[in-house]
């Protein structure tokens, strides 16, 4: 079996001081919210063993806040620094997914963006989670976290409509539900 995390990164600043996307930052609530979703993945795992983080300056600081609340937690996993996470489409995603398959984690979370993690979170759901499906069909709101299940041995083998959706957590939905 592999679990698949999708993490969209946290709010951001309107715009960034240089004028590039990229380099858009996370605001006040978008710290509180990774560090808030890092918290959770800590307390519950199982862990990320590889970690696809985006490029952009927002992915990488999301990442990092989270970790900073997780590591007392989890083990350190590998992380890859990856630029075709950046405005990348549900296809493209797919593949840097299976390419995972070099390093052969049991769990891979990827810190990306919308719209195309959205997009892919929904193409992969084949089940699971009935009110989870319903919360993420309309969004996968910033700092949102879809965790899928695939019954397969090999990422290779990960494909649209053959996932399992375990969970979707975001900040505001955690806090709905009393922190779990």
């Amino acid at each position: 079996m592999r679990r698949l995390m999708l993490l969209r990164h946290a709010k951001t600043e309107h715009d960034a001081p240089s004028g590039r996307d990229q380099d858009r930052r996370l605001d006040d609530r978008g710290r509180n919210d990774a560090a808030e979703i890092g918290s959770w993945i800590g307390r519950h795992p199982p862990f990320p063993d590889s970690v696809l983080v985006s490029t952009a300056v927002r992915a990488n600081q999301t990442w990092d806040i989270a970790w900073e609340a997780m590591k007392a937690l989890a083990p350190q996993p590998e992380v890859e620094l990856s630029p075709e996470l950046y405005g990348a489409e549900p296809s493209q995603l797919l593949e840097a997914i299976r390419d995972a398959a070099t390093t052969d984690p049991k769990v891979l979370l990827v810190v990306g963006h919308n719209p195309g993690m959205h997009e892919l979170a929904l193409m992969l759901a084949a089940g699971g989670d009935a009110a989870g499906r319903k919360a993420l069909s309309d969004n996968l709101p910033t700092s949102g976290l879809a965790i899928f299940d695939f019954e397969v041995d090999d990422w290779g083998d990960v494909a649209f409509r053959r996932g399992r959706l375990a969970k979707f957590v975001s900040p505001k939905l955690l806090k709905q539900t009393s922190g779990d």
